[in-house]
């Protein structure tokens, strides 16, 4: 008993530990995604390199062209504006501004200075000191026609029409209303009846025109045309949705791996031309032409230019000598024909002569001289 006792509480932890166990569960499917179908599968691999193939030569078409387009408007449409847009500014603008500043703006002040002057001032005048004072007679005068007018309709006509009123009550009104709650009001009734016969009669043979209109439209057009919309054109537009949808993801993913293409392929072809032509250039002008540069520099055009600046002094000081010796030369002439020039006579002041100061004991000022 004791040997099946453990036994038996193993097969039932086992059989507890099979029934806890989790079921294997379905990979997870995202929010938003629908499941694909075999159809999209089989769709999406010719179409994506097929649309591959077509659209590297686009891409790489386009790359180029932006490329182009950007150094064409670097290097030539950006300055081509900017001088148009100069033009531009110089020949419309400016002279219409400074029309508009010295010209117009001066004119409409003036005219509209002329038109206070001439028809505001006036205007205002009249309306002051000729309009409002008629004004207020002629309200004056229609509010004593108003009384007076009151007058007569209080005093006069309102008895008038009462007594008018009495009479036609009752010479007219009182046949007139038996006329109509004995004769009138019996025969109208009598063709409203007849109306509404007349009209139920014609509602009801219009309603089953309706119906039998209504049916045989549902079975002639309705339910074919919804026949064909469900089971035809419902299945080709599921089927032209997804093959559009993977042509739009195609083309898509193949505009992308076409970028990629293209912007290796640049690169290599930029690497390319920097190697084939740049690197050699670069190469030969730092280690050909700059020390030959420099060693022209040093031995030819260095000692050129100090010869040049030499030769440039000595011209300099020549040219100055002979300007100096013409100079001295005029002037020498000039003193053999008119004479040495007089000299202008210093005149006595009454100031100290050298560098004394004028104090009060040294009598130098004319109130202190002897």
């Amino acid at each position: 008993m004791d040997v099946e006792k453990p036994a038996r509480e193993g097969s039932e932890a086992r059989v507890d530990l099979r029934e806890r166990a989790p079921e294997p569960s379905a990979p997870p499917v995202r929010e938003g995604t629908a499941p694909e179908g075999c159809l999209a599968v089989a769709i999406r691999i010719p179409v994506r390199i097929v649309v591959l193939v077509l659209v590297v030569p686009v891409r790489m078409v386009w790359d180029a062209l932006v490329v182009a387009g950007r150094f064409l408007n670097d290097v030539l449409f950006r300055p081509v504006g900017r001088a148009l847009l100069w033009l531009g500014r110089a020949v419309f603008v400016w002279p219409f501004v400074g029309l508009w500043r010295y010209v117009v703006v001066p004119v409409g002040k003036a005219l509209g200075w002329l038109g206070n002057v001439l028809v505001v001032v006036p205007l205002v005048w009249l309306y002051r000191y000729v309009l409002t004072p008629a004004g207020h007679a002629i309200a004056w005068a229609a509010k004593g026609l108003g009384a007076a007018l009151g007058w007569i309709y209080a005093s006069l006509l309102t008895p008038v029409g009462h007594a008018v009123v009495r009479v036609l009550r009752g010479l007219v009104v009182v046949p007139a209303l038996w006329l109509y709650t004995w004769a009138i009001a019996p025969v109208g009734r009598a063709i409203a009846w007849c109306g509404k016969g007349l009209v139920w009669l014609v509602s009801a043979i219009v309603t089953g025109i309706g119906m039998a209109l209504y049916w045989i439209t549902r079975l002639l057009l309705v339910l074919p045309a919804l026949a064909l919309w469900r089971w035809v054109l419902a299945p080709v537009g599921r089927v032209l949705a997804v093959i559009g949808r993977e042509i739009r993801d195609a083309l898509g993913h193949a505009w992308r791996v076409a970028g990629r293409i293209s912007l290796a392929v640049g690169r290599f072809l930029g690497t390319l031309f920097r190697w084939i032509f740049v690197e050699p250039v670069r190469w030969m002008y730092r280690s050909v032409l700059t020390p030959v540069g420099h060693v022209v520099r040093d031995t030819v055009l260095r000692p050129v230019a100090e010869a040049a600046r030499g030769v440039g002094r000595a011209t300099r000081q020549a040219l100055t000598a002979a300007r100096e010796s013409v100079r001295q030369a005029r002037a020498d002439f000039r003193r053999m024909l008119f004479g040495e020039p007089r000299q202008p006579r210093p005149v006595d002041r009454g100031e100290p002569s050298g560098r004394e100061t004028r104090t009060l004991d040294s009598s130098t000022t004319a109130l202190t001289k002897d």
